[in-house]
């Protein structure tokens, strides 16, 4: 498998928003990364950009469930929510091509990983931990962090999570650059990696 790695730069002001690509992939790009690594802000602007549909797992989890994430976690386990999570991604996998968001654990499933590899393209948006905790307290809706110091479950999910996000096709540095940036560099990068010109593999084949 063919992988590739975008740098970003720190710039200290926000570029004009970039106008759309030529660049057409047709596989659904799927972003991987831990929470607070930009996976939805950068979505929506790859989404912008490539004239393609986005979608957020976490939220299309929701709409099923009826309840939010933080709530099947509470209620049910996260057992449960990690299967609502891989049939949810399966589903979405099966549609034509999008941009798809997913939750922070999602790579770490086998099976969810291995959908992702027979259907999409993954693309790992690395984040420091600083980075990661200066955006997450931003929100409160962060079932794994309620478990403990922030810093330190952080660290402890970096240590377990990275090296199989690093199994993604495509890596991209998503630190304090502009978001625009980010997309341009993400943008760049699957526009040479083959397998986002590869036709998604038809269901049966293994």
């Amino acid at each position: 498998m063919q992988k590739s790695t975008a740098k970003i730069q720190t710039r200290p002001k926000a570029r004009a928003e970039a106008p759309a690509t030529a660049f057409v992939p047709n596989r659904t790009i799927v972003l991987v990364g831990l929470m607070g690594a930009g996976k939805t802000n950068i979505g929506r602007r790859l989404a912008a950009r490539l004239n393609l549909p986005f979608f957020d797992s976490d939220c299309e989890i929701e709409a099923a469930a009826g309840e939010t994430v933080e709530e099947i976690f509470r209620n049910r386990g996260e057992v449960v929510f990690r299967d609502g999570e891989r049939r949810v991604i399966t589903r979405l996998l099966a549609q034509p091509a999008h941009v798809l968001a997913t939750g922070g654990g999602a790579f770490m499933d086998p099976a969810t990983r291995a959908e992702i590899v027979r259907r999409g393209v993954s693309v790992w948006l690395r984040a420091d931990i600083d980075t990661l905790l200066t955006r997450v307290a931003r929100r409160s809706n962060r079932p794994l962090l309620k478990q403990g110091n922030p810093r330190a479950v952080l660290t402890e999910l970096i240590e377990r999570r990275y090296p199989i996000y690093a199994e993604a096709d495509i890596t991209v540095d998503s630190g304090d650059g502009a978001a625009d940036l980010t997309a341009s560099r993400t943008i760049a990068a699957l526009a040479a990696c083959p397998r986002a010109l590869l036709p998604p593999e038809p269901d049966g084949e293994p």
